[in-house]
């Protein structure tokens, strides 16, 4: 009888331990759930539409759904941006120093994902109707942090440094915008965004 009773406890302590790997190794309910693109909640839209300035600039995860890992110091403030217009939205975040823009030491970081069904490859990104930041004139493309990307120097409108993108999955780009005292890391900055 105790034989079949520790058999009978042993039987449900192995059920137990298989339903706990079950469930560690089944995927979230969050992981699943979660978008295909990362867009802004109203909240961000509307402190874009009011142009709210965080000081100090919010950290590596300043964008909802995206990581800049490789995210330098010594920026004062910083403001999301978003725009929707023409089937696609434009989200991201820009961290600055104190220094005028037309300042050459000036140090500026934006970092925008543009959501867009079907954006396939870089040629869609240069024909991509984007607000700010169209990728024309004497756009290359290059290998930076290990992504294939388009690159172009900065205009007047996006000021002084380099500008990257790059699609990161189908309907999903990012771009980058470095002025130029953080060009030098702009390789580890595009290495480090996760999505």
């Amino acid at each position: 009888m105790n034989r079949y009773r520790h058999l009978a406890a042993l039987s449900a302590t192995v059920s137990a331990a298989v339903l706990t790997v079950t469930v560690i190794a089944a995927p979230s309910a969050g992981a699943a759930a979660r978008p295909s693109c990362p867009t802004p909640s109203k909240a961000e839209v509307k402190r874009a539409n009011s142009s709210d300035v965080d000081r100090p600039a919010r950290k590596a995860t300043a964008i909802k759904g995206v990581r800049v890992e490789a995210l330098p110091r010594g920026f004062a403030y910083g403001q999301v941006n978003v725009s929707r217009h023409d089937g696609l939205t434009e989200y991201g975040y820009q961290w600055s120093d104190d220094r005028d823009d037309v300042d050459l030491k000036h140090r500026s970081l934006w970092v925008r994902v543009v959501c867009k069904p079907g954006l396939r490859g870089l040629n869609a990104l240069k024909k991509a109707p984007l607000r700010l930041g169209t990728f024309s004139g004497d756009v290359r493309t290059a290998k930076i942090g290990g992504r294939k990307v388009l690159t172009m120097k900065g205009d007047g409108a996006l000021g002084h440094g380099t500008y990257v993108g790059w699609v990161e999955r189908e309907g999903v780009a990012v771009t980058v915008m470095a002025s130029e005292p953080l060009v030098p890391q702009l390789s580890r900055i595009v290495a480090g965004i996760r999505l």
